[in-house]
């Protein structure tokens, strides 16, 4: 058993993999996960005003700062996903991507 008390082995039976990891683990990666979401959304969101604010001139400035705001936030996407990957190297879990790892 590995120290965070984290069980890395799978089990093979029949058509079906068992995969044991542990639970801080798996706390890390919804918690990463919902920040990940989150700055999607403002992303989004960022990006949708900004457009609404460039129909009148006198909300331009406004707009512009927005989509400055949004790049920005594309910046910390990758930020966030780099600063998960070695949280959750940290606990012991670095091999264990999947597919639906954002």
């Amino acid at each position: 058993m590995e120290p965070s008390g984290a069980d890395y082995g799978d089990t093979m039976s029949g058509d079906s993999i068992r995969l044991h990891i542990g639970h801080e683990e798996i706390v890390l990666r919804r918690r990463y996960e919902l920040i990940s979401i989150a700055n999607d959304i403002s992303i989004a969101l960022c990006f949708i005003v900004g457009s609404i604010l460039f129909f009148r001139e006198s909300t331009t400035t406004a707009g512009t700062w927005l989509f400055l705001i949004g790049s920005i936030e594309l910046l910390v996407r990758p930020l966030i996903r780099l600063v998960r990957r070695v949280h959750i190297g940290r606990v012991g879990a670095a091999g264990a991507e999947t597919a639906r790892d954002f």
